[in-house]
């Protein structure tokens, strides 16, 4: 299709196009996810590094320990965005920050950031979950939808 698209365009801007695919810059694909896996494979590793914490120093068990963690990690990434590392982390290492749940930190963050000069309540209140609505809105919603099917599941003595 695209050869299509070439053939219908004048021989000047083919020739525009020629030129602009040989002096283009390849992406270096594969190093790019390296540093996403490594980087998000540490940020996970720090996390289990936290549920450890929480389950030797506070007596959480295995299955408890995760609330806090992910609130540790939330509120870790939000400090780290608030004075700009975070930000760094995310362009060296692209989605490899973005996937784990310090991604939605930082999308919550970000947001405040930008709008705190309009006021608490317009600015940082309104523009708080901004980018980060849809994926709590997702969350909560297919969260609903497994415990209702988890209910029907043992109401039927399947589960």
């Amino acid at each position: 299709m695209a050869d299509k698209i070439k053939k219908n365009l004048p021989p000047s801007a083919q020739e525009y196009q020629a030129f602009q695919q040989q002096r283009e810059v390849k992406r270096p694909i594969f190093k790019n996810c390296i540093k996403a896996f490594l980087v998000g494979g540490f940020i996970c590793f720090i996390g289990q590094l936290i549920t450890t914490f929480y389950i030797y120093f506070f007596d959480f068990t295995d299955q408890t320990a995760g609330h806090p963690t992910v609130a540790t990690l939330i509120f870790i990434t939000m400090l780290l965005t608030g004075f700009g590392v975070y930000d760094r982390i995310g362009q060296f290492a692209g989605a490899g920050s973005a996937v784990p749940v310090t991604g939605f930190g930082n999308a919550v963050i970000s947001a405040c950031i930008e709008h705190r000069t309009e006021g608490f309540v317009l600015g940082v209140g309104s523009n708080m979950f901004k980018l980060a609505g849809s994926v709590v809105l997702f969350g909560v919603f297919s969260a609903f939808i497994v415990a209702i099917i988890k209910t029907l599941l043992i109401q039927w003595g399947v589960l």
